[in-house]
C-alpha cells in the first residue's frame, strides 16, 4: 500500500466511523467517559486518576505550576491537587494522556521519534494557548489549554496507524496536510466527544484564516503555532515557502509580543513541564 492509499483508507474509515484506538488508550478513555459524568465527585476523580500513573504525575506537576499555585505552596497529595485543578483542567489532562496513547507504542526509531517531536510541539502549543487566552484574545485558559492538547490528534492516529510502515510517513506529507487531516480529525473529535467550541477551534485552525484583531479560540491557536518553537513533523511547506503561517507581525507587534513572551515565560514553561 502507498501513501496516498492509506491516508484514503484511513479517511474512508474514519468517515464510517470505523476508528481503531490501540489497547493503550483504554485507560485514558475510561477514565475521560467517567470524569464527564456530571454526579463524579473529586474523591472518584482521584481514585480513577490513580490507575494511570503518567496521568497522576502530570496532575500533581500541574496543581504545583505557576499557573496553578499562584500562592507557591507546594502539594504532594493526589486529592488535594484534584481539588486544585477542578474538573476541567483534569479532563484536559486526561486528554493529553489519550492524545498521546492513540499513537500507540513502537519500537520502529523513525515513528517514535516521530511521535515525541508531535508530542513536544503539541505540549508547546497548548501551554502557549494557556498564556496566549489570558494575556491576548481574553478567552477562556482552560478552553484553550484543550484546543491546544487536541488540535494535532488526528496526526497522533495516523502515526499508529502507520505502525510497521514507517517509510510511508518518511519526507513531505503534502497529501496529508489538509483534507485528509480534517476527514480523520472530524470524526475522532466527535468519537472523543469534544465540545463544539474547542472543535469549532481547531477547523478554525485548519483554515488558517487569522482575524485582526485576535479574539478567538481559533486566533489564539493560531498564534500558539506560529510561537511554538518545535514544529510539528507532519507540517508541510512547498519548496522556498517559510515554514509556518507568517501572521504574527501582522497579528502582534514586536514591542507586544516581547511582553507578552517576557511575561509568560515562566508560565509557558512550567506548563510545559506539567503536560510532557
Amino acid at each position: 500500500m502507498n501513501r496516498t492509499d492509506l491516508y484514503q483508507q484511513i479517511a474512508a474509515e474514519a468517515e464510517r466511523g470505523e476508528l481503531v484506538f490501540p489497547t493503550s488508550a483504554e485507560v485514558g478513555l475510561r477514565i475521560k467517559r467517567a470524569l464527564d459524568d456530571p454526579d463524579a465527585s473529586m474523591d472518584q476523580a482521584a481514585k480513577l486518576i490513580q490507575a494511570e500513573p503518567v496521568l497522576t504525575a502530570r496532575v500533581v506537576a500541574m496543581a504545583n505550576s505557576v499557573s496553578y499555585n499562584r500562592s507557591g505552596r507546594e502539594i504532594t497529595d493526589l486529592k488535594q491537587a484534584v481539588s486544585r485543578l477542578g474538573f476541567r483542567t483534569l479532563k484536559s489532562l486526561t486528554m493529553s494522556v489519550l492524545t498521546r496513547q492513540i499513537a500507540g507504542s513502537t519500537t520502529d526509531p523513525e515513528l517514535k521519534k516521530m511521535s515525541q517531536q508531535l508530542w513536544e510541539h503539541t505540549a508547546h502549543v497548548s501551554a502557549l494557548c494557556h498564556v496566549i487566552a489570558r494575556r491576548v484574545t481574553h478567552q477562556d485558559p482552560e478552553t484553550a489549554l484543550l484546543v491546544g492538547i487536541l488540535h494535532e490528534v488526528a496526526g497522533f492516529y495516523l502515526i499508529g496507524r502507520a505502525q510497521g510502515k514507517a517509510d510511508l510517513l518518511a519526507g513531505d506529507l503534502p497529501d496529508w496536510q489538509g483534507e485528509g487531516e480534517m476527514i480523520v480529525g472530524r470524526v475522532l473529535l466527535k468519537a472523543l466527544g469534544v465540545p463544539e467550541a474547542v472543535s469549532t477551534a481547531i477547523e478554525d485552525f485548519w483554515e488558517g484564516y487569522l482575524a485582526m484583531p485576535p479574539t478567538s479560540l481559533g486566533d489564539t491557536l493560531l498564534l500558539a503555532e506560529e510561537l511554538a518553537p518545535v514544529p510539528s513533523p507532519l507540517y508541510w511547506a512547498p519548496d522556498g515557502a517559510e515554514q509556518g503561517r507568517p501572521q504574527l507581525e501582522i497579528a502582534l507587534d514586536e514591542e507586544t509580543l516581547s511582553d507578552i513572551m517576557a511575561e509568560s515565560a515562566e508560565d509557558v514553561q512550567s506548563l510545559l513541564a506539567a503536560l510532557k
